[in-house]
C-alpha cells in the first residue's frame, strides 16, 4: 500500500509541475490553485508512505515518476521538443524507478 501512495504522489507531482508552468508565475488563478492542491496532495501522500518505506528509494521513485511524467506531458501537450535522446532518457528514468520500487523494503 505504501508504494501505491508513492506512485500516486508521483503522478500528483507531475500535476503540480505542469500547473506551475501554466500558472505563469502564479498570475493565473486556476492553475495556481491546482498547483497548490496537487502539491499538498503529493507531499501529503509521500509523507504517509514514508511511515513505512525507506526515504531513499521512496523519494527517488517519487521524483522519477514526477520527472518522467512531466517530460512526457510537456512533449505530448505543451509542444516541448521531442528527440530520440529525450525518449531514451525518460525510458531509463522509468526503468530506474521500477528497479528502485522493486528494491524498496517495508519496515
Amino acid at each position: 500500500m505504501a508504494w501505491l501512495l508513492v506512485v500516486v504522489a508521483g503522478i500528483l507531482e507531475t500535476g503540480f509541475a505542469v500547473c506551475l508552468k501554466l500558472s505563469h508565475g502564479f498570475t493565473r488563478l486556476f492553475p495556481t490553485i491546482a498547483f497548490a492542491a496537487f502539491a499538498l496532495g503529493s507531499f501529503g501522500l509521500l509523507t504517509l508512505a514514508l511511515r513505512k518505506l525507506d526515504v531513499g528509494p521512496a523519494y527517488a521513485v517519487w521524483t522519477g515518476i514526477g520527472a518522467a511524467g512531466t517530460a512526457i506531458y510537456g512533449m505530448v501537450f505543451l509542444g516541448d521538443l521531442v528527440s530520440t535522446l529525450k525518449i531514451v532518457s525518460i525510458t531509463l528514468v522509468i526503468v530506474g524507478v521500477v528497479g528502485l520500487q522493486l528494491s524498496g523494503s517495508a519496515h
